[in-house]
């Protein structure tokens, strides 16, 4: 009956989050109203609770989660700036002569924000707002246009620097210390976000190359589907060549420099967020969009999740210890272990969990409270950690496609017309969740695509 109580846990704690109760607070007032019951029951010691002090003293002091605000607030200088506006608008008039031509503008567009700000919600309403729109009133397939949306949106969950991709990583790099500890080795090779950084290139160049194959492919057999614009006048032409540098180049540069700083180890993803926030800041300033106003608005959005982010994680750190404090980490590893066909049913069970999972929880929920319970399980039976964690990034991004409760579902709704049917925009993303379930399935049969390029550097 004991054996239960963990289950019985973390069922519960789903069950307030269904009913949008706030997260941080969920996961710790469920944690100690049963370590309470436990203690009273003496089925629980309250000396567990002594080791929370220290934890939290260790999320205080890591120097990776620094990297945080940092990565959110050069995602939100260049969201409040409209920077990535003015990007998509010239943008659209480059490839907007082709059939399709914006769709491919809101991939290319909706790719660097995701990689500046690595926030599904962020991207997807930001991404609506602007595209949307503009998509409808081009005559666009609203299927098309919302679809290409929401799938652009949740690419901020794989393409680095995200902060998705921070938090799994360091989450990922406790587990695998914590897993060649038990299996007897003292000197354990450390994995880093840089390391999940540089393992995720290749995966998210295939995955937004397939994006582009599918609108190119669909808009060519019926370009109905997606107009083309007219014509353009010399002078729009001449507008959208002159602009084209200052607009594309400089984001891009940033995004470069963050990411190759960390590839070629001249900075850590802690220093590289600090240069992308700073550079971010500058691009701003230079471009004369960011008020005093705005920077103050800037400043708020990027504490808010920030201490959002921090809370959750405090929360999902009293969960995890009082889960372990019943026993729970060692029911899962005796259940994983009486599996049939060892690691490979161990790992389908826990990315079946986790897709159903991110249909009521976040990815930082998930991240926090999902991966330290069985990441040390998986990859003390032999996982690559790398490849753990690009397959629950796009496990989690696919997660958040599906139909009927995927987040960017919800978000794009939030700030679509009502001309704009759910249906519509159901219909829009299963495609895009076929491209995504094809590559996990080409990632899961060629696991060096992930490994290999980590491995050369």
């Amino acid at each position: 009956m004991i054996e239960l109580i963990p289950l019985l846990l973390f069922l519960v704690v789903c069950a307030f989050l269904m009913f949008v109760y706030p997260v941080a607070f969920t996961l710790a007032g469920t944690a100690l109203l049963f370590a309470s019951f436990g203690i009273v029951a003496g089925a629980f010691d309250p000396k567990i609770l002594l080791a929370f002090p220290s934890r939290l003293y260790g999320t205080m002091t890591n120097y990776t989660l620094i990297a945080v605000p940092l990565f959110v607030l050069m995602g939100v200088l260049l969201e409040k700036s409209r920077i990535a506006e003015r990007l998509l608008e010239d943008m659209s008039r480059l490839c907007g002569r082709l059939p399709g031509g914006l769709g491919l503008s809101v991939i290319l567009v909706g790719v660097l924000l995701a990689a500046s700000t690595g926030i599904v919600g962020a991207t997807v309403v930001t991404m609506g707002l602007m595209s949307l729109p503009a998509m409808m009133n081009r005559g666009y397939d609203k299927s098309l246009a919302a679809g290409t949306i929401c799938a652009t949106g949740t690419l901020g969950q794989i393409i680095p620097p995200s902060i998705a991709l921070v938090l799994l990583g360091d989450v990922l790099s406790s587990a695998y210390q914590q897993a060649q500890i038990n299996l007897g080795v003292m000197n354990p090779e450390p994995v880093s976000v840089g390391d999940l950084f540089v393992g995720a290139l290749i995966p998210s160049l295939i995955l937004v190359s397939f994006y582009i194959i599918y609108i190119l492919t669909r808009t060519a057999i019926n370009p109905s589907l997606a107009p083309p614009a007219k014509t353009p006048t010399d002078d729009s032409e001449k507008i959208s060549v002159t602009h084209w540098l200052g607009s594309l180049l400089p984001p891009v540069l940033l995004i470069l420099c963050v990411l190759g700083s960390i590839i070629l180890g001249i900075a850590t993803p802690t220093e590289a967020a600090g240069v992308g926030a700073v550079g971010a800041g500058f691009l701003a300033f230079i471009k004369k969009q960011l008020s005093i106003a705005q920077l103050k608005d800037v400043v708020h959005s990027t504490l808010k999740i920030t201490a959002k982010v921090f809370m959750i994680l405090i929360g999902a750190s009293l969960f995890s210890l009082v889960f372990r404090g019943f026993g729970g980490d060692t029911v899962i590893e005796e259940f994983f272990q009486q599996l049939p066909g060892g690691a490979i049913t161990a790992m389908i069970m826990v990315m079946i969990v986790i897709f159903l999972l991110g249909f009521i929880l976040d990815f930082i929920e998930i991240t926090f409270v999902v991966v330290p319970i069985v990441g040390p399980i998986l990859l003390a039976m032999d996982i690559n950690p790398i490849w753990l964690g690009i397959m629950i990034a796009l496990n989690l991004q696919t997660s958040f496609l599906t139909p009927p409760f995927g987040f960017a579902l919800f978000y794009l709704r939030g700030v679509a017309p009502d001309s704009l049917p759910t249906s519509a925009i159901y219909r829009g993303v299963i495609p895009f969740i076929m491209i995504q379930l094809l590559l996990l399935v080409i990632l899961a049969v060629w696991p060096g695509i992930v490994t290999w390029l980590p491995d050369k550097l």
